[in-house]
């Protein structure tokens, strides 16, 4: 079924029906019990009268039995009364009393089944006058009765059914109208407006509203970043693009073989820079889309910055890594964290000077640190460099901006707190990672 108005309805006539038969199976499971308390007490009080009026001889029966109570209407006769002598003489029965003895019991209550009936009987037994008086009434009768009272009952409700039914479909529709108007704003809507849906002060209604919202405010992000990368993406490339492509005409045009070579030297810096920039756009890109499968690993941090460092370009730097990281795990998605490692371990060796030296060291129990011997940061700008495009004051730098962005947003998705960036004493900047325990640790 794929109409929640239809589904809500099923549901709800259903259940009703449900109590419903429950609650008529006990009103005539009540009814009848109280029914037959009532009818027994009747034949007991019906015995006592007739008994009364036997006369001490045995005589007036008759008389009495015709003083006994009747049912009118659909129950008339309902009573049978017999008066039998304690010798086993019938004295007296009325008129729609059966021929056969009412019962074999000399006093109270019994069932008996007589010309293949059953009845229930009351005898009350009076030595003094010589007699046993028998009252009873057919169990079949009493069972019409309750069967009456209960038709009665429930056949107003069975005819006023299809009017709740039909109250319950207006009411589940009537109900379902805010969702409906939720719809209708959705569908209005033009593709680029991701404005807030409106909000509605239904407790149901309030947790979609809410992840809609919330799911809105995410696709705006990311549609800004898209932006910003689009944007900044066409700006510099275009630049070093440019740049090769008049180093390639300086190459072409010279006689001069030192000139030549040197635009060649600024045609394979311009690669570079142009590869690396393309790099951290696809890396950023990726982490913003969270398009990469994410697993679940474990993966020592020593080796991994060992093969990081053999894909660097400069080989004018020392780069140290401490023996204790080959102990240290960090649990998580190793994507993820090569993409951290890689942009720390590259910006650490581009701001390096050449003859510098670049550390990697275990900085705590779940934390590691890069030291490089480059030209710092300013105070002013530390708690601004890990912004998208911040280039900051480093004259002589060349660089996108993106590379601390991307090492938080990879350490986002690892579930790691922000880099924390500190300027050395002796000149240099100190990057250091804390991994949540037991993701990272010493092994």
């Amino acid at each position: 079924m794929t109409s929640l108005r239809a589904r809500l309805f099923l549901i709800l006539v259903v259940a009703t029906g449900l109590i419903w038969l429950a609650a008529t199976i006990w009103i005539y499971v009540g009814t009848k019990r109280e029914l037959e308390h009532v009818l027994d007490t009747r034949l007991q009080e019906a015995a006592r009268m007739v008994a009364s009026l036997v006369r001490d001889d045995g005589g007036a029966g008759s008389a009495a039995i015709a003083a006994a109570p009747q049912v009118a209407s659909g129950y008339q006769r309902q009573l049978s009364c017999q008066i039998w002598s304690l010798d086993g003489h019938l004295v007296a029965a009325s008129s729609s009393a059966p021929a056969e003895r009412l019962t074999e019991v000399a006093e109270g209550f019994s069932n008996s089944l007589v010309t293949g009936e059953p009845w229930r009987v009351y005898a009350i037994e009076d030595a003094a006058k010589g007699v046993r008086v028998l009252v009873g009434d057919r169990l079949g009768l009493r069972d019409r009765l309750v069967q009456d009272l209960v038709l009665g009952l429930v056949a107003p409700a069975l005819l006023i059914l299809p009017l709740f039914a039909g109250l319950i479909w207006l009411c589940v529709g009537r109900g379902l109208e805010p969702l409906k108007g939720i719809a209708a704003d959705l569908k209005g809507r033009a593709a680029d407006d991701l404005a807030p849906l409106p909000a509605r002060d239904i407790d149901e209604l309030r947790p979609l509203t809410d992840a809609l919202n919330g799911l809105f405010g995410r696709l705006d992000t990311a549609r800004r970043h898209e932006r910003e990368i689009t944007a900044f993406a066409a700006h510099e490339l275009r630049t070093p693009l440019a740049g090769i492509r008049t180093q390639a005409q300086i190459a072409k045009a010279a006689d001069d073989s030192a000139i030549r070579l040197s635009a060649l030297d600024k045609i394979i810096q311009g690669v570079d820079r142009t590869a690396r920039l393309a790099s951290q756009l696809l890396a950023l890109a990726r982490l913003d889309a969270g398009i990469d499968r994410r697993t679940c690993e474990t993966v020592a941090v020593g080796p991994l910055l060992r093969e990081l460092d053999r894909e660097r370009a400069r080989d004018d730097l020392a780069v140290d890594i401490a023996p204790e990281l080959d102990a240290f795990m960090v649990k998580g998605d190793p994507d993820s964290l090569r993409i951290a490692l890689r942009n720390l371990h590259e910006n650490a060796c581009g701001h390096s000077p050449a003859g510098g030296r670049v550390r990697w060291t275990v900085a705590g129990e779940s934390s590691i640190a890069v030291e490089d011997e480059g030209p710092g940061i300013p105070p002013d700008e530390l708690s601004l460099v890990t912004q998208r495009f911040y280039r900051g004051r480093r004259s002589g730098v060349a660089g996108s901006g993106l590379g601390l962005a991307i090492v938080e947003a990879a350490l986002a998705r690892l579930g790691c707190g922000r880099v924390r960036l500190d300027n050395r004493g002796s000149g240099g900047l100190k990057a250091t990672i804390s991994f949540p325990s037991p993701q990272g640790a010493l092994a």
